[in-house]
């Protein structure tokens, strides 16, 4: 599971901790004497899986370098209800302090990790892999899709720049520039945009989105890395498997069928055994609910 960039997450823990003006906590400075120390841990109050811990503990200590945390599970491990995370102990102001951010931070993540790995079992014994999107929380992406990976899921591009996703509305534009043909069908723009997307340098994974089986012949044409269906009845998707399988042949992997939209647990596996080998679920960083974690003092 490839790791997070602290610098990446040392910025968005300063700017939680400024939100919440966690060094001015009026409660703590008025109510605790400032030499009181505590030991305290954070539970799960749900079964889940992990993620965000090492989050959690660089909260504390960015607050208080002098707090002493003690990790008990891992990221993508599996918890129970009532089980141990971490342990923090120190000046119990700081404590209560980052205690908020600390349990946002890991709770949201959780969650993901925790809707991911569901979608992940549903299609285990199939070809298919389930992968996240950019609909994501402005400034948390990185957190958000670590916490996918830590679901046994995987990423989706990450920006605008690591891949090349040419979707309908491209298309249409494309339609009226010299580019493509004004009112030429859309598979001559589909071949030329792909054709032109692959020239890159340095080259990036290159993907485009087609609407019907039209379109998506073309796209085999043009031979991009995957091919995007979007809210495609169950139907139509086994018979763009048909057509891929036939242009190339399994095991043949140059180009991935990878089908997005209107995804559930209830019918994602009807997907993956259609022989789709990407699933895209944007409700995993979207629509996830947080894992319901707490800190007690000891």
């Amino acid at each position: 599971m490839p790791a997070l960039s602290r610098k990446a997450v040392q910025v968005l823990i300063n700017a939680a901790l400024r939100e919440d003006e966690a060094r001015r906590d009026l409660t703590s400075q008025r109510v605790i004497p400032p030499g009181l120390r505590v030991r305290a841990r954070i539970i799960t109050k749900a079964p889940g899986i992990l993620a965000g811990g090492p989050v959690a503990v660089r909260t504390f200590q960015t607050l208080d370098r002098s707090l002493r945390c003690v990790l008990k599970r891992q990221d993508g491990s599996r918890v129970k209800r009532g089980d141990t995370i971490l342990t923090v102990e120190g000046r119990a102001r700081s404590i209560f302090a980052a205690e908020r951010t600390a349990l946002n931070f890991l709770g949201h993540l959780s969650g993901i990790a925790t809707l991911t790995r569901r979608y992940v079992e549903r299609v285990r014994g199939t070809r298919a892999q389930i992968f996240d999107t950019r609909k994501t929380l402005p400034g948390l992406r990185a957190l958000e899709k670590y916490a996918v990976r830590a679901g046994g899921g995987h990423n989706h591009r990450a920006d605008l720049v690591e891949a090349i996703l040419i979707k309908t509305n491209h298309l249409r534009a494309l339609r009226k520039t010299k580019f493509g043909i004004r009112n030429a069908e859309f598979g001559i723009a589909i071949q030329r945009a792909v054709a032109k997307a692959k020239k890159l340098r340095p080259k990036r994974f290159v993907q485009i989105e087609v609407t019907n089986l039209a379109e998506f012949r073309a796209a085999l044409q043009a031979k991009p890395n995957a091919v995007l269906l979007d809210n495609w009845p169950l139907s139509k998707v086994r018979r763009a498997v048909v057509l891929k399988n036939s242009a190339f042949p399994i095991p043949h992997s140059a180009l991935r069928l990878e089908v997005s939209g209107g995804v559930t647990l209830d019918n994602v596996r009807r997907l993956a055994k259609a022989g789709a080998d990407r699933i895209s679920i944007g409700r995993l960083t979207h629509s996830s609910s947080a894992l319901d974690v707490s800190l007690q003092v000891l």
